[in-house]
């Protein structure tokens, strides 16, 4: 055991351990059960650590050296080298300044190593002196979840891309199938089975425009802020020139916020984000829920499609197969919903210079991102691309219903159509029959329309 000081006194850290008393002290206080920051925001935030230490050493000559090793310990944790070393809960308090502090112990350590000294040696190179230069947890962490949630929305746009194509082909393979249209499950009028595909796909694709468009702004970042946005601690060459490696390091158009007390005060722009992640949510689970719907049976239900069977229903009714993975997509989607509750319920609590519930939008917005993308993926893969139209069950229902009387209605009249179906008690064959005659002794009766 090494032993660490902070400003509450002295603590006993792990010889073995990367991290440091600050990360030792958030264990103990943040012990939930388990529930890590997510993978991808350590990472961005060990991107944002990597370009201040580039910057620092462009800028100072003098300790470039550090800086530089602290680079190198960027990429070592950035190529998995640290793997096991950042244990901080993503529900904490103090706005991820726990979080922060790990990263901060982390790279320092490691650079350390580096440079032949031995953990915890922080006389040569500190966790907040060096490696936190001219940063606060109140830029890093915010910065670091925007670069976190522009990728994974990449991924996520992607997988809704590869889904809207799936749909698209078939609506295109099951245009010639007529079925029974419903409206609040009750027989409508006669569609196509590929117009409902057609219409499930244009809602992925708005999902698809709607993701795409958002990310504009999260590009805006308030990285040089420091505290509270007014750059307390970082001059302006490095504000500019740590932007400008960021955006080289992430491959992203990042721009320095116009007004980043603004960016560090307020978090609607994850609040947006989220939103649009539950309207996309809700398409699913309609998606899915149709498919559950027409897959249902095989005997008793509407049996219209065919979902391919991934694996045993019961545990005992031999046989029977359940639609499992548009289930699954529904609880994502329902999880996702609730994501979003949490993340409007934090960004609302956000008071005067700093929002102290950022990790709770942090965990909520990402681990939604990171369901979606996964779904969409399982959704097409799994379960659209299989699909099977059972083509005389269709006919059979659309022929046992008398969906084709509205047709009647601007020949017949409403009211004539209506007592039609009421005095045949319903009977479907004999509905279409006086229907079909009806409308064959009016349009004997009308007179041709005359050319002028």
């Amino acid at each position: 055991m090494r032993m660490e000081r902070d400003m509450l006194g002295e603590l006993a850290v792990d010889d073995d351990a990367l991290f440091g008393i600050h990360t030792t002290r958030a264990k103990e206080n943040f012990a939930l059960g388990g529930r890590g920051t997510n993978k991808r925001l350590i990472e961005a935030v060990v991107t944002v650590k990597k370009a201040a230490a580039l910057t620092h050493a462009a800028l100072d000559e003098t300790r470039a050296p550090i800086h530089r090793a602290i680079a190198e310990a960027c990429d070592i944790a950035l190529s998995g080298g640290a793997d096991g070393q950042f244990p901080v809960e993503a529900l904490q308090g103090g706005a991820g300044t726990s979080t922060n502090m790990n990263v901060n112990e982390v790279l320092a350590n490691l650079a350390l190593e580096r440079c032949g000294h031995t953990r915890g040696d922080y006389s040569y190179i500190h966790p907040l002196d060096d490696v936190n230069r001219a940063q606060s947890t109140n830029d890093v962490y915010p910065t670091a979840l925007r670069i976190a949630a522009i990728g994974q929305l990449r991924r996520v746009s992607d997988a809704c891309a590869k889904l809207q194509e799936t749909l698209q082909h078939k609506e295109n393979a099951f245009d010639g199938i007529q079925k029974l249209g419903r409206t609040e499950l009750m027989d409508a009028v006669p569609i196509t089975l590929g117009a409902e595909f057609g219409a499930y796909a244009q809602a992925v694709a708005r999902d698809r425009w709607r993701i795409y468009k958002v990310e504009e702004r999260l590009r805006q970042i308030n990285l040089g802020g420091t505290a509270v946005g007014l750059a307390t601690t970082a001059d302006r060459k490095y504000r500019f020139g740590v932007i400008e490696k960021l955006r080289e390091l992430t491959g992203y158009g990042l721009a320095a916020a116009e007004y980043p007390m603004d960016i560090t005060q307020n978090n609607d722009v994850f609040v947006e984000v989220s939103g649009l992640l539950k309207a996309l949510a809700v398409n699913l689970m309609k998606l899915s829920n149709d498919l559950r719907l027409m897959n249902s049976g095989p005997h008793g239900g509407f049996g219209e499609l065919r979902l391919a069977p991934v694996q045993a229903g019961s545990s005992i009714m031999p046989g029977k197969v359940n639609p499992v993975i548009p289930e699954m997509a529904m609880q994502v989607a329902m999880r996702v919903i609730a994501n979003d509750s949490a993340v409007t319920l934090a960004a609302a609590h956000g008071e005067f210079e700093l929002n102290a519930f950022l990790p709770l939008i942090a965990d909520a917005l990402l681990e939604s991102l990171e369901l979606l993308e996964a779904t969409l993926t399982l959704l097409r893969t799994k379960c659209i691309e299989l699909i099977e139209p059972d083509r005389e069950r269709c006919a059979a229902l659309l022929n046992a219903s008398y969906a084709v009387a509205a047709s009647y209605i601007p020949l017949l009249g409403y009211d004539a159509v209506s007592r039609i179906i009421s005095e045949n008690g319903g009977d479907s064959a004999k509905i279409r029959a006086v229907l079909a005659a009806q409308a064959e002794q009016r349009s004997r009766s009308v007179p041709p329309t005359k050319e002028p």
